[in-house]
């Protein structure tokens, strides 16, 4: 087991295949639930997103819905490190695909975000943890937008990063489910190099209409975002990327 120290001191645990890279990091930062929002982090791994969110001041009930009970734990070890202020979190070791299905978890959320699977096709890992986190399998696309759309108040927002070659799908099904896609920033390594990830906002039940937001650009020191601002990105979270998708 390892402990990452982000920006604010909020420590996050991982472990052999319970890691985090740059795209969680991302994703944690590109869209966030406001300060006393109900929200949800979706195949939440050791809760990076959701750890992130408190980092940076969400202190609003938060669940983290891991399908892996050793790596949920990971996350309810890290929250009860990170001592009462972080008591909002609670780690949820469930089956998105179960999850708000009926009862007063359904559309109570405000604000939900998830880091899926990228991969359809191709051989999986050889470790089975690192291959559930990778490829859909017992989490497809459609699953994660339902599951979104179950949980959300009619409003609510839900966030997401994919690879670029998945764009058409991942907005056909956020479509599907009554999550419009409102939001839309890619991320590159270089300004002249193709995109490697994009990040996504979309609300339920929303109208139509994208905005197409300036590129991020990664650093070796941290994210551009746009010409306005820069954030910082954890040198050292940044190259530990186990879960999710890369370049």
């Amino acid at each position: 087991m390892a402990a990452e120290i982000l920006d604010h001191g909020t420590r996050v645990l991982t472990g052999p295949g319970a890691g985090f890279g740059s795209d969680a990091l991302l994703l944690a930062r590109f869209a966030r639930p406001r300060a006393g929002e109900a929200a949800l982090d979706l195949c939440s791994g050791c809760g990076i997103v959701a750890l992130c969110w408190h980092d940076e001041g969400h202190r609003g009930p938060c669940a983290a819905v891991e399908l892996d009970a050793a790596v949920s734990a990971l996350c309810a070890q890290a929250v009860a490190e990170n001592g009462p202020a972080a008591a909002h979190i609670t780690p949820v070791c469930a089956d998105l695909r179960a999850f708000c299905q009926a009862g007063p978890e359904r559309g109570r959320f405000d604000f939900a975000a998830c880091n899926p699977p990228y991969f359809r096709g191709g051989p999986p890992s050889p470790d089975a943890r690192r291959a559930a986190a990778r490829h859909e399998g017992a989490c497809t696309l459609d699953d994660v937008a339902a599951c979104a759309a179950r949980a959300l108040r009619f409003g609510g927002r839900f966030a997401l990063c994919h690879r670029p070659a998945d764009l058409a799908r991942v907005c056909a099904a956020l479509c599907a489910a009554g999550l419009e896609p409102k939001r839309l920033a890619f991320v590159r390594s270089r300004p002249d190099a193709a995109p490697w990830l994009f990040l996504l906002e979309a609300r339920r039940g929303g109208r139509p209409g994208l905005v197409l937001e300036p590129d991020i650009l990664l650093t070796a020191g941290g994210a551009l975002y746009g010409a306005a601002h820069k954030k910082s990105a954890d040198g050292p979270a940044q190259k530990t990327c186990q879960t999710g998708g890369g370049e």
